[in-house]
């Protein structure tokens, strides 16, 4: 596939670098020659120095024969005019757009579902971003909460701790403690970056990352399997009155005690009157004094969510050792994750959630989502299977006859309404909607080859 990445920061970038890695034709258009160098000197790829919105820089980038274009500049509005320019001038098939503002997603029915501005997929960052963090305080104990089959299906992330009932124990046994749940482990990531595809043999150990499947209803029942599950939390503190911030604060007050931390006083005022519910404090979250006045020992989740990665780093540690019993703590720069060790116990990464939703959009094959897992390093895909026995590799198989790529297995199926977690017997139908998880990205063109049709199918 030609697709013209317009943006090469640390979305762009890293967007470029898994799809460079699927064989895709990629070409990166920026206004700083020295971000474009780099990316070249890494990656195997096409670089155009100019503005993406204008005309001559988008036909020096192949426009004219593009399948796709994903603009995802800093500006709003280069982002929209480049797609238009696309469309009107090139005809370019699809066009992906980062938007972040509220104001233009508002209003928009009126401004890109009408066709006025030819957006074909909008990526809303913060709204994104949003949706992650309160899936994950929604769900106590998880590091992440990923949503398939329409939220039917739920992928979550947790850190094994001693004294689950499964934990030192086979896998296989947790069928003993909950017959009347079904559920399966996807992967284990075990310390010292051990990737381990499991078995009924396999045995969970204290510390393990571990990624399991189940029906949404089922999926607390299983966390408590593998720790000491937290109770439902109640208080709720906000550092960072920015569109996240009070986005997530409006969405939680009806249900937990909010408190929002905003260093703009002007800011701070305008807050007030939008929140109902939420306590609007005047103030930083680096103030150990305002925290203890503000009872941060009895705070279940501390949120840092300004714009600023050292701060928000900073102010969580400092949560954490004045009591926060959880921090959740934004960090866009990829390179201080890795520092950070156990303190925080979870770092949201826009980037990384931004180039899922960008995904599902790009990959070969009738997907409905991709998310992808450990920075990166691992990634769960829901495809539908179409054809027959005679034109598709899957349908009419048991899953145990499949030739999946090796670090790739089936985890779950949705057939119509019912869910179908994965075991050796199961037969897939046409239409199902497979949920696969895979430990090794560059099996990723296979899986797609796999659920390919046959010309045989019409």
């Amino acid at each position: 596939m030609k697709i013209i990445i317009l943006g090469a920061g640390q979305v762009g970038g890293t967007l470029a670098e898994h799809l460079a890695d699927e064989q895709n034709d990629i070409t990166v258009v920026d206004e700083h020659a020295a971000t474009l160098k780099r990316l070249q000197e890494r990656l195997d790829i096409r670089t155009v120095l100019g503005n993406g919105a204008h005309p001559a820089t988008l036909l020096n980038a192949g426009a004219e024969d593009a399948d796709m274009l994903i603009a995802v500049t800093d500006s709003d509005e280069i982002n929209m005019l480049a797609c238009s320019v696309a469309f009107t001038l090139y005809h370019t098939p699809t066009k992906i757009s980062r938007i972040r503002s509220a104001k233009y997603l508002s209003e928009q029915a009126a401004l890109f579902e009408s066709g006025a501005i030819p957006v074909d997929v909008i990526i809303g960052p913060e709204q994104l971003v949003t949706n992650n963090i309160e899936q994950l305080i929604a769900n106590p104990g998880s590091l992440q909460v990923l949503d398939f089959a329409e939220g039917r299906i739920r992928l979550v992330a947790v850190k094994a701790l001693a004294g689950g009932p499964i934990v030192g124990r086979e896998l296989q046994e947790i069928r003993e403690h909950m017959p009347r749940v079904d559920t399966r482990v996807a992967a284990i990531f075990r310390r010292g970056g051990d990737t381990i595809i499991p078995q009924g043999s396999t045995v969970v150990e204290p510390n393990d990352e571990v990624f399991f499947i189940a029906a949404r209803e089922h999926i607390r029942s299983v966390t408590a399997e593998l720790r000491e599950i937290d109770k439902p939390y109640h208080r709720i503190m906000i550092a960072g009155g920015g569109n996240i911030g009070s986005t997530l604060a409006e969405r939680l007050e009806k249900h937990y005690q909010v408190k929002l931390i905003e260093r703009s006083y002007d800011r701070c005022r305008v807050l007030s009157d939008r929140l109902e519910d939420t306590l609007v404090l005047h103030g930083s979250g680096n103030e150990p004094l305002l925290l203890q006045q503000e009872n941060i020992e009895n705070t279940d989740v501390f949120c840092a969510l300004t714009d600023n990665d050292e701060s928000n780093i900073m102010m969580s540690l400092l949560a954490k050792r004045l009591g926060a019993k959880k921090v959740i703590t934004l960090i866009t720069n990829a390179a201080y994750i890795d520092l950070i060790g156990d303190d925080i116990d979870i770092a949201i990464s826009p980037q990384q959630i931004t180039i899922s939703s960008l995904l599902a959009h790009v990959r070969k094959g009738d997907i409905s989502n991709v998310h992808s897992l450990r920075r990166g390093a691992a990634e769960a895909i829901e495809l539908t299977a179409h054809g027959d026995a005679n034109s598709s590799k899957v349908v009419g198989r048991r899953l145990d006859e499949l030739h999946l790529p090796t670090g790739t297995t089936v985890g779950a199926i949705l057939r119509g309404k019912d869910v179908l977690i994965a075991h050796d017997h199961i037969v897939v139908e046409e239409d199902d909607h497979v949920i696969l998880f895979l430990t090794d990205r560059s099996q990723i063109p296979a899986v797609e080859k796999l659920f390919a049709v046959g010309f045989g199918f019409i």
